[in-house]
């Protein structure tokens, strides 16, 4: 799977063992940025993971700020994007099976690189599921998207 991970200066330090984990995994990672600790405005970084995922150059996303949460509200801006904070296993996996979330949000603030790690073991190795109770309400998503 082609992953595409951004982080703000907070999730900085946390982004590389991510990035080596996804590496670790099998996946192709593209790094989109911050490069460095300084700081950078989140929103900036989530117009170029989602960009990746709506261009095709991505099937999944991962972002890292401090809690996790400016990163969701940015990416969900983006049409097309589902995005969601996740900080337990549970969340990692369920929110792609059932609702088809494209984009995870991790605080590095929240999570330690442990915790990181399975939770993107458990973000990658999900499926959307087949059931037609999540695709009707994956679609009725979509046109909202289309209703903006």
């Amino acid at each position: 799977m082609r992953i595409v991970i951004g982080s703000d200066h907070a999730g900085f330090p946390l982004k590389a063992t991510i990035i080596e984990h996804i590496k670790s995994l099998g996946h192709e990672v593209h790094d989109a940025g911050s490069y460095d600790p300084e700081p950078v405005d989140f929103p900036d970084i989530a117009k170029t993971v989602t960009s990746s995922i709506i261009d095709g150059k991505a099937d999944r996303g991962l972002m890292v700020c401090g809690t996790g949460v400016g990163a969701s509200i940015a990416a969900n801006k983006v049409k097309g994007i589902r995005a969601a904070v996740c900080h337990d296993i549970h969340s990692a996996h369920q929110s792609v099976e059932h609702d088809d979330v494209n984009v995870m949000c991790i605080g590095a603030q929240i999570v330690g690189a442990w915790l990181a790690k399975d939770l993107v073991t458990s973000y990658l190795e999900a499926e959307f599921s087949t059931d037609e109770d999540f695709r009707r309400r994956v679609r009725k998503l979509a046109e909202m998207d289309g209703e903006r």
